[in-house]
């Protein structure tokens, strides 16, 4: 499961190099951590979900396998 945090709490956030310069659609993450902090770009101080490793893995995994419709 996830936990959330406060967003502005954490630093070193980027987005994938897979998302557009103009697209605002986008989530950001910080390696580095045990877990793995989410957020989205839209909202800098909102929340962010920590994900287990092995969550983000599964998700990163159904999104690149088309599992997910958006």
């Amino acid at each position: 499961m996830a936990d959330r945090h406060k967003a502005s709490t954490l630093t070193g956030w980027y987005k994938s190099s897979y998302s557009g310069g103009t697209n605002d659609d986008c989530l950001e993450i910080i390696s580095g951590h045990a877990t793995v902090p989410v957020r989205d770009s839209k909202d800098n101080s909102g929340p962010a979900v920590l994900f287990s490793a092995h969550g983000w893995a599964t998700f990163i995994g159904a999104v690149k396998d088309g599992h997910l419709n958006g």
